[in-house]
């Protein structure tokens, strides 16, 4: 089968036959469809869509390029995916979380890029923990502790990783079914029984739109159906940070503080156990939302989901003793600064896509995939839309590698918050979607 014919039909609106989504799937993981061709097909699906069944098949295809993960475990294996945003670092929680609750989580993440943060970036800044296990020791993990948090193997879906790469140098990343399709295929290569997804909305995400992201919701949950994988879709509000801190040894530290009930960011923790929440429900290990919610709470509160936290890091090759002596094992920045407001009010506004570059400048970040990331670097204690402040009152800490990083990212954050009227503040889950129906 010619992968021009297959490019024509597409370009001409044309709904795929199984067989020909298959063929392209196969030259894209041999070779032998060229990176002008798949260029050509995606700019092809950018101007015509695909209908829900061709975006499953193409899912399945996808999945099946490379290993899949079986599993034989006592109990749902479930996870969470997140299209990204500033300060999200939910994964860190969620997965001994719901661990803790019976469910098993094979979390396999990625690394940050632009302006949003990645969890996988996170867990390196964590002395000798492995984000590149081999199988044998993931399947380990996940069976003994109930989570694991690693990057995606070699050999996981394959032709999504080519078919990404060249999407993301061609203007072709925002096409509904191709994320849909690019998201869906590494979770079910993943072995899942059920997903949940985090798809964020606001000046700090990836879908700004509250329609678009809609849309792409819709289309999670429709496709994952159609490919055999229950999915939910939590609809989250990324008009702030969501924890009061960005960067990646701080938003661990963030995240073992929120484990031990040190500290708590309030939107944070409402996220946390919305999502928690929906995969216990969705897998059954809670009849309703409502009681998943109480059982993660129960799970957060009663200190088992610290301990899973813990047993997962060392499992992982990390320190024994990490939760207890995380401020002795994160790597520290040598200048700290802190940032104030400049005025009285209330804050006003927050770009938060700024906020993000204010970390990727500092190094915490990258702006392609071959950067290199300081893991000490970021910011903390930054200040929430609708918050009082003084002129003097900190907006943030910024933690950074010398004086000058320093002074540039305190110009990056004061230009990134707005102080003026007290705002009205939403909720920040703004909706939940369930098999594609509101």
């Amino acid at each position: 089968m010619l992968i021009s014919e297959i490019i024509r039909h597409k370009r001409d609106g044309l709904e795929l036959e199984p067989q020909e989504i298959q063929a392209l799937v196969d030259g894209i993981t041999d070779g032998s469809a060229t990176e002008g061709q798949i260029a050509a097909f995606a700019m092809a699906v950018i101007f015509r869509g695909m209908t829900p069944a061709e975006a499953a098949i193409l899912t399945l295809a996808m999945r099946s390029s490379g290993d899949v993960f079986t599993w034989d475990l006592p109990g749902p294996v479930v996870d969470k995916h997140s299209t990204g945003g500033v300060g999200d670092n939910v994964s860190l929680m969620l997965a001994p979380i719901v661990a803790s609750c019976g469910g098993y989580v094979p979390m396999i993440s990625g690394r940050g890029l632009g302006h949003t943060g990645g969890t996988l970036d996170k867990m390196d800044a964590i002395p000798g923990y492995d984000v590149q296990p081999d199988n044998d020791l993931f399947r380990k993990a996940v069976r003994e502790v109930g989570c694991a948090i690693i990057g995606q193997t070699g050999n996981l879906a394959p032709a999504d990783k080519r078919f990404y790469a060249i999407r993301d140098v061609t203007a072709t990343v925002e096409s509904v079914p191709l994320i849909t399709a690019s998201i869906l295929s590494k979770k079910l290569a993943a072995g899942l029984e059920a997903l949940v997804m985090d798809v964020k909305c606001g000046n700090g995400a990836f879908m700004q739109d509250l329609d678009k992201a809609r849309e792409l919701a819709h289309s999670l949950t429709r496709v994952a159906g159609e490919a055999g994988l229950p999915c939910h879709a939590l609809l989250t509000d990324m008009n702030q940070p969501l924890a009061s801190a960005a960067g990646n040894a701080v938003e661990v530290k963030n995240a073992r503080d929120f484990l031990t009930l040190e500290h708590r960011d309030p939107r944070l923790e409402e996220v946390t156990l919305a999502l928690c929440g929906e995969m216990l429900a969705l897998t059954g290990l809670a009849e309703t939302r409502e009681e998943g919610v109480e059982k993660a709470r129960a799970a957060l509160t009663g200190g088992q989901a610290a301990e899973r936290f813990g047993r997962m890091v060392a499992a992982l090759g990390g320190p024994n003793d990490f939760v207890e002596k995380a401020e002795v094992y994160l790597p520290k920045a040598p200048v700290t600064r802190v940032v104030t407001a400049g005025e009285s009010g209330h804050v006003n506004g927050i770009e938060t896509r700024d906020v993000g570059l204010v970390v990727v400048e500092l190094g915490g970040g990258r702006r392609k995939a071959s950067d290199d990331v300081d893991p000490a670097v970021g910011l903390t204690g930054l200040a929430g839309l609708g918050d009082a402040v003084e002129a003097d009152t900190p907006i943030g800490v910024v933690h950074a590698a010398s004086e000058a990083a320093a002074a540039r990212a305190e110009a990056g954050l004061r230009t990134a918050y707005r102080i003026g009227e007290k705002p009205e503040v939403g909720a920040p889950v703004i909706e939940i979607i369930a098999g594609g129906k509101d």
